[in-house]
């Protein structure tokens, strides 16, 4: 089942009572389980619900499939992202930060630090073992995410710099795979190194108006 199917035949039924909630829980945490012990494409649904002590039938109520059990996963790995990211953003500016650059690129920051905290859970969604046209909505939801971040930095009479936008998007995406590849120290370092690159980055009207600036008398 393709990503666009799943999405419209979701099943929201029985999601409201404890007992459903739990259900469904249980089953995400199996579908993780499942999905990053033997991947997406090797998984199957009847793995899922004897990891999770559920009946095929619950999992039907809940889900229409694998590719959507994977879907619901991805949605919630990506708002612990958001929140992360928030957080992040918030503590630098109650410490007195205030370049929107900056802020923008500290959350750049704090998503690559969740990957690196859900390691597994982020490298089976970066490995490019999903549903089919998981890896375009993948891209497609960087890029809302780098466009959503850069818009609460941005001067509100300033234009978006899309090729800045699809730089920095493009980047994350390829950090996200290189830093779920190495061991916490490397990957913290790279993670570093990768944002440190990107904050030298600057939208290109800014630039323009800091060349007309007139230099400085001391």
């Amino acid at each position: 089942m393709t990503v666009d199917k799943a999405e419209k035949n979701g099943r929201p039924a029985g999601r409201g009572a404890p007992r459903g909630a739990a259900t469904r829980a249980a089953l995400l945490e199996a579908a993780a389980h499942v999905f990053t012990t033997v991947g997406f494409s090797k998984a199957g649904v009847s793995q899922v619900v004897a990891q999770a002590g559920a009946s095929v039938g619950s999992l039907y109520h809940h889900f229409t499939g694998k590719a959507d059990l994977f879907l619901a996963l991805y949605e919630e790995f990506q708002q612990r992202q958001q929140n992360r990211t928030r957080q992040a953003v918030s503590e630098a500016r109650a410490e007195g930060e205030t370049d929107p650059a900056r802020l923008m690129y500290t959350a750049a920051r704090a998503y690559l630090e969740g990957c690196i905290v859900e390691r597994d859970t982020a490298a089976l969604f970066f490995s490019g073992d999903g549903p089919p046209g998981f890896d375009s909505r993948l891209r497609t939801r960087l890029r809302e995410w780098t466009d959503r971040n850069a818009a609460l930095f941005r001067k509100a009479d300033e234009p978006v710099d899309e090729p800045l936008m699809t730089v920095v998007s493009g980047s994350m995406l390829v950090a996200v795979s290189e830093v779920v590849r190495l061991d916490d120290d490397a990957a913290r370092r790279f993670a570093d190194e990768v944002t440190d690159l990107l904050s030298e980055l600057r939208p290109r009207n800014r630039r323009a108006g800091d060349a007309e600036r007139p230099p400085s008398t001391g």
